[in-house]
C-alpha cells in the first residue's frame, strides 16, 4: 500500500516539533519521508487522508488540505489509552476519481486485514464507497451507519457522486450490504422518492430531532455497525464556522462527539471516516471540532467491553415475550446489561448472515414488546431476509 501514500506535509511536521510533551503529536508515529512508512506492529489506529473531491456535485476545482485537522488532533492530549496510533499520510488524487477510490479501497483493506482501524479524513463522500468495498475480502455482510442530513441513495445507473453512492453499494457485486442506517436526516433535504425507497429497502432512518431528543438511541445502532461515515454537513454550520456548510440545523458539538464515542465503544466497528472536509484554514474551531470527533472515537474504543459467549446461557438472562403469533426472545448480558433480540429467521440460513442472528436493542424495546409492540428494526430484519 506504500505506493498509494504520500507523507504528512512539512508544515504539520514542523508544528509537531513545537508541541508540548505528552500530546498526541509527540506520540503518534508519522509517515514523514516518502517510501518509509511507520512500523505497523502493535498498531490499532491509522490516520489516513483521502484528497479526492472531483465527484462533488459542486466541484469547481478546489484543492483539499488536511493540515488544519492534523495540527488540531496532534495538539490534543490522549486519554488513558492502551492502543498505538500512526499517521500514514494521504492518498493523493489519481488520474480519475475512480483511480483514487481504488487506491483508498486497497489501503483500507490492507489495514483491515492487519486488524488496524482506519481513521479517515475524507474529501467528497463518494469515497465512502471505497471504504465499504474494502470489506469485500472479509466475507461477511456489512452494516453501515451514515451520520448525514441526506440519504445519498441516488440513481445507481448514473455516475457516482458525493450525493449518489449508496445505490451503487446496493446494486454492485459482491452484494455485501445488509443494512444501511442514517442518523440525523432532515426531511427537507431528501426527495420523497428517496424517503420511500429507504422504506422499501427496509433501511433505518432516524430524523435529527429524534436523535437529539434521546442520544442513547444511537447505541444499539452503532453496536450492530461494521463501519461509520460522517458527512460534516450533518453538523450545524455555526458549530463549524464552515463557509461551505450553509445549514443552520444539525448536530451540535456535544451531540456529534457523543455519537462518535458511541461508535468507538461498539465492538464491531472497524473503520471510521469523516467526509466532505475542505481546507479549514479560516476556521480553527471547525478543525478542532473534527479533531475532537476523532478523539472521542478513540476514547470510546479504549473503553470497549467484549460481550460474553452467547452460547453460555449462564452469562445472559433470557426473556420470551409472546406477541400475536410470534414469541420474541430477548437476551440481556449479566456483565454489561446490554440487550439483544433473537432473529430466528436468520439463524437457519447457511451463509454469511449467520453472525447477524442477534440484533442489538434497548431495554425500551423490550418494554415495548411487553406492551405488544414489535420492534421496528426486528420487522425490517425479517423483511430483508424474506426478500
Amino acid at each position: 500500500m506504500i505506493e498509494f501514500l504520500s507523507p504528512v506535509s512539512k508544515k504539520v511536521l514542523a508544528h509537531r516539533e513545537v508541541l508540548p510533551f505528552g500530546t498526541l503529536g509527540k506520540q503518534i508515529d508519522v509517515h514523514a519521508k516518502s517510501g518509509e512508512l511507520p512500523d505497523l506492529k502493535n498498531v490499532k489506529f491509522a490516520i489516513l487522508g483521502i484528497k479526492e473531491n472531483r465527484a462533488d456535485v459542486n466541484f469547481i476545482g478546489a484543492e483539499i488540505s488536511f493540515d488544519a485537522y492534523r495540527k488540531a488532533l496532534y495538539s490534543l492530549y490522549p486519554g488513558n489509552w492502551n492502543y498505538k496510533i500512526i499517521d500514514l499520510g494521504d492518498i493523493e488524487k489519481g488520474e480519475t476519481a475512480e483511480d483514487t477510490r481504488f487506491a483508498a479501497k486497497e489501503v483500507t483493506a490492507a489495514l483491515l486485514k492487519k486488524n488496524i482501524t482506519p481513521l479517515i479524513f475524507g474529501g467528497s463522500q463518494d469515497m465512502a464507497y471505497a471504504q465499504y468495498r474494502a470489506y469485500d475480502g472479509i466475507g461477511e455482510m456489512v452494516n453501515i451507519v451514515n451520520i448525514d442530513n441526506r440519504f445519498d441513495l441516488g440513481n445507481a445507473e448514473l455516475p457516482i457522486s458525493n450525493k449518489s453512492y449508496v445505490g451503487k453499494m446496493v446494486v454492485d457485486k459482491p452484494y455485501n450490504l445488509f443494512n444501511y442506517s442514517v442518523l440525523g436526516y432532515q426531511s427537507f433535504f431528501n426527495a420523497p422518492q428517496e424517503i420511500a425507497l429507504m422504506d422499501k429497502l427496509f433501511f433505518d432512518a432516524y430524523r435529527l430531532g429524534e436523535v437529539c431528543a434521546d442520544i442513547t438511541v444511537v447505541e444499539p445502532i452503532m453496536r450492530d455497525a461494521d463501519m461509520v461515515t460522517l458527512d460534516v454537513t450533518a453538523i450545524k454550520s455555526a458549530e463549524l464556522s464552515y463557509k461551505s456548510n450553509d445549514s443552520p440545523n444539525g448536530f451540535d458539538g456535544r451531540e456529534i462527539c457523543a455519537i462518535s464515542r458511541y461508535a468507538g465503544i461498539s465492538n464491531k466497528i472497524k473503520s471510521f471516516g469523516v467526509y466532505e472536509l475542505s481546507d479549514f484554514i479560516e476556521s480553527k474551531s471547525g478543525a478542532m471540532l473534527i479533531a475532537q470527533i476523532f478523539w472521542y472515537f478513540v476514547e470510546g474504543f479504549n473503553f470497549r467491553v467484549e460481550d460474553d459467549d452467547f452460547d453460555n446461557e449462564k452469562l445472559f438472562t433470557t426473556y420470551k415475550v409472546p406477541i400475536e403469533d410470534e414469541v420474541l426472545e430477548f437476551k440481556k448480558s449479566n456483565k454489561t446489561e446490554r440487550w439483544w433480540i433473537l432473529l430466528p429467521f436468520i439463524s437457519n440460513v447457511n451463509n454469511k448472515l449467520k453472525r447477524r442472528t442477534l440484533l442489538p436493542c434497548t431495554y425500551g424495546e423490550y418494554l415495548g414488546a411487553c406492551n405488544q409492540e414489535i420492534p421496528e428494526r426486528w420487522l425490517k430484519a425479517r423483511h430483508k431476509n424474506e426478500v
